[in-house]
């Protein structure tokens, strides 16, 4: 069966997915019922997830392809990324760490 490359959690499924919408497909694992996908993160490469096929064509918590957020959601309904870091605390950060 060939799957999108691409996919996106829904925001019901986002929660369980460590905040990350955005997945590319790693490959397939296992036959029949145990048949299962491996997902990465797009933002965090380290993050990966099993989900199980089945899941997977529950366009309720994904869909294919790299969707944008909904008009009537922002980024405060999603998790809280990391911004510019001004500079006077780079001075405080770098004069507690141990060289």
């Amino acid at each position: 069966m060939k799957l999108s490359a691409a996919w996106t959690a829904t925001p019901a499924r986002a929660e369980r997915s460590g905040g990350y919408r955005h997945f590319a497909l790693l490959g397939q694992r296992g036959r029949g019922q145990e048949r299962s996908v491996e997902l990465q993160a797009v933002l965090d490469p380290g993050y990966r997830l099993l989900v199980p096929l089945g899941e997977l064509r529950d366009r309720q918590a994904w869909q294919p392809g790299w969707q944008q957020l909904p008009q009537d959601q922002g980024p405060a309904d999603g998790p809280v990324m990391a911004g510019p870091i001004p500079p006077n605390s780079l001075n405080s950060l770098n004069s507690t760490m141990a060289l």
